[in-house]
């Protein structure tokens, strides 16, 4: 029987992210080198997000790519940015069909002409669709998005255009990358790390946090339904005691 029956529709999180790890030593414990394993993490990705449109996520951000990694072997680099542009151009006739519309966040002039030209496209071609949002983070570190903002806020400042008493968590929230998407409510990770990895720092606040010992190749969706049936099991509490939540469900 499907973990999906036991997921409460009325309950779904409207914001899922993900740190798809594991594909390295996925391929690795199979005697393969690593880019067997980000090239069989791309069947995750299809199922994954075919799973979260299916059940009314609204945004899914994944996290494709960090700006650490790009200290990585070479060949590890260079067949990545390869399989990138492979994928987007082989998925856009999906996403359009299953009506998902695709986003980017991350420093992208750091990617190859090649990656950034397919990215564009799959995001020109997709930008009317309204079912689900798919946010690809490449060439992303929060620690860089949160730089980045700091120094358009000062520059806004010096050119006189916003009072610095003026500022607060609401205006840093507009000068991110993330601006025009709501924060995370729940937050997996694959592989069995128990790390952020400068990963939307900011806007996993209050987020639930879900790690699996599953690698990221072998997650599919009844993995995903397992991470949503444990989100609904838990109590949010946003900094109030369970008597005020109880409290405030009474008066409604």
């Amino acid at each position: 029987m499907s973990l999906k029956l036991n997921v409460d529709p009325t309950r779904i999180p409207q914001h899922i992210a993900i740190i798809m790890d594991g594909n390295g030593r996925w391929a690795q414990e199979q005697g393969q080198d690593r880019l067997f394993g980000h090239f069989h993490g791309v069947q995750s990705v299809r199922d994954i997000v075919e799973g979260c449109s299916e059940i009314g996520v609204k945004y899914l951000t994944l996290y494709a790519f960090s700006t650490e990694n790009w200290d990585r072997p070479e060949k590890e680099v260079t067949g990545l940015m390869e399989l990138l542009v492979e994928t987007i151009r082989k998925e856009v006739p999906i996403l359009n069909k299953n009506n998902i519309c695709m986003h980017a966040i991350g420093e992208l002039t750091m990617l190859p002409p090649s990656a950034r030209l397919a990215l564009q496209e799959a995001i020109d071609m997709t930008a009317e669709n309204t079912g689900l949002n798919l946010i690809i983070a490449l060439s992303y570190s929060s620690r860089w998005e949160l730089v980045h903002a700091v120094k358009k806020i000062a520059m806004d400042v010096k050119a006189g255009t916003m009072n610095p008493e003026n500022i607060n968590q609401e205006t840093l929230q507009q000068y991110l990358s993330t601006s025009q998407f709501p924060d995370p409510e729940l937050m997996i990770r694959t592989s069995g790390e128990y790390r952020i990895s400068n990963f939307l720092l900011y806007q996993l606040a209050y987020a639930e946090l879900y790690f699996t010992q599953t690698r990221w190749p072998e997650f599919r969706k009844e993995n995903l339904y397992e991470a949503i049936v444990d989100f609904q099991n838990r109590e949010r509490r946003f900094g109030k005691t369970s008597e005020q939540l109880g409290d405030a469900l009474t008066k409604n």
